[in-house]
C-alpha cells in the first residue's frame, strides 16, 4: 500500500499555519494534524518549562507515528524543527535526541509560511515584532540542512492557499488544485 504525502507547515507565530493546514487537508481530502503546543500551553496554570516542551515534542512524534501509514495526504500544523528552535530560543539548549526526532520525521515537503501577515497577539504568543523575521530565517536555515524540498508561502487568505497548492504540485506528487482555492477557503476560528 502506498503511503500518503506528508507535509510540514511551519513558520513564525501568526503566519496562518493552522488555517493553511486545515484548508489544504480539506482541499486534498487529507488529514490535518493540529498543533498540540497551543492547547497544552493555554491550559497550563503556570509558565511553561523545558520539560513541558519535551512533552510537546513527544506528542509531535506520537502524532507522526499515528499518521505514518496513512494513504491520504497528511498536513502537520507543526513539526520538530520548529520545536528545536523553540528549545534554543526559550532555554538555550535542546534535548540530546532532538536531531534523531527531526530525522525520524521524513516529510515529503515543507511549506514555510512567510511573516507577511500581521502579528495578532494572544495569551500564548510571545514572538512578535522583529523576532518573527529572526525565527523565519532560523526555520529556513534548519530546513535547508535537510534534503527535503520546501517552498516559502506568502499572500493572504485564498492567495496563500493557492500559492501553497501550486507549490505542492511542484514539490510532491499532489496535483495542482490551486484553481480550487476560492472554493475551499474556510473561516478562521477567532482566538481569545
Amino acid at each position: 500500500m502506498k503511503q500518503g504525502v506528508k507535509i510540514a507547515i511551519i513558520g513564525p507565530e501568526s503566519t496562518g499555519k493552522t488555517q493553511l493546514a486545515k484548508e489544504l487537508a480539506l482541499m486534498y481530502d487529507g488529514f490535518h494534524v493540529p498543533e498540540y503546543a497551543r492547547a497544552f500551553i493555554a491550559n497550563l496554570q503556570r509558565p511553561y518549562t523545558y520539560n513541558d516542551v519535551v512533552t510537546i515534542a513527544e506528542k509531535i512524534i506520537e502524532d507522526w507515528n499515528n499518521h505514518l501509514a496513512s494513504v491520504q495526504p497528511v498536513f502537520f500544523d507543526t513539526e520538530m524543527i520548529l520545536t528545536k528552535i523553540w528549545f534554543e530560543v526559550a532555554f538555550n539548549k535542546t534535548p540530546s535526541n532532538i536531531q534523531t526526532w527531526i530525522e525520524t520525521m521524513q516529510f515529503d515537503a515543507f511549506l514555510l509560511c512567510k511573516d507577511d501577515l500581521p502579528w495578532i497577539p494572544d495569551p500564548v504568543r510571545e514572538n512578535g515584532g522583529a523576532m518573527r523575521k529572526i525565527l523565519f530565517n532560523k526555520y529556513r536555515d534548519e530546513i535547508e540542512k535537510t534534503s527535503t524540498p520546501y517552498a516559502i508561502i506568502e499572500g493572504s487568505n485564498a492567495e496563500r492557499l493557492k500559492n501553497a497548492a501550486k507549490a505542492l504540485s511542484q514539490l510532491t506528487t499532489l496535483p495542482d488544485l490551486s484553481d480550487n482555492a476560492q472554493q475551499v477557503h474556510i473561516r478562521p476560528n477567532p482566538r481569545p
